[in-house]
């Protein structure tokens, strides 16, 4: 792939994981100030009906199907339609957890079985030799457990929704459900930080497979 077409797909996946955040901020935020018993729902609903167009626009943009934002809709749109139906706040607190946990036990899963699907999903990217896509895969695997872990910190310390007291770690640590929802752009932003911090990485091994041609 010619480095013009990998910085548009790239550039079209920012977008398409982009947009949906936004979407639920947007959304979540108005809503609080005119419904706040409502905000967390129709937040939801709003970002599920996002992520769906996400998934079609990037089918249509690559081409193919992504096994991964399949995954993740699918989990999006399950937790956020219990939490809706049951209205229960906290189906929609723990799916960040639960889809990044998945993600986690599914590439470090795949290693194991001697197929790693982080290659499988982005080999279209990047040519890089299997010892790179396995250390790719690993510190991806291991951010994705960050961020569960950071998820689960925030939620279990909302002290203005129904989060039962039994469910906190830190006595110290009060956190708002409006924290928790607008946390998502700082996830986001920390997890394009972490992507780039890979570069060296992919630059290193490409710059290498360059070389040896």
């Amino acid at each position: 792939m010619s480095q013009s077409q990998s910085t548009t797909e790239q550039s079209s996946r920012l977008m398409i994981d982009a947009g949906p955040i936004a979407v639920w901020i947007l959304v979540y935020n108005v809503c609080r100030f005119y419904v706040p018993d409502q905000a967390l729902y129709i937040g939801t609903g709003a970002y599920m009906v996002a992520v769906t167009i996400a998934l079609i626009a990037s089918i249509r943009i690559e081409n193919r199907i992504p096994p991964m934002l399949v995954f993740t809709t699918i989990i999006v749109l399950g937790f956020g339609a219990m939490g809706i139906w049951l209205q229960d706040p906290i189906f929609i607190y723990v799916k960040p957890t639960i889809i990044n946990i998945f993600l986690s036990f599914l590439v470090l899963g795949s290693i194991a079985a001697g197929h790693n699907v982080w290659k499988i999903f982005f080999q279209h990217i990047f040519d890089l030799p299997d010892e790179a896509w396995t250390l790719l895969a690993v510190r991806w695997a291991l951010w994705f457990q960050v961020l569960a872990l950071a998820n689960e910190v925030m939620w279990r310390h909302i002290t203005d929704s129904v989060v039962p007291e039994g469910a906190r770690w830190f006595a110290e640590l009060n956190l708002t459900e409006a924290f928790w929802s607008n946390a998502k752009l700082g996830v986001l932003v920390a997890s394009m930080l972490f992507a780039a911090a890979q570069l060296p990485l992919l630059f290193k091994y490409q710059k290498a497979e360059a070389e040896e041609a």
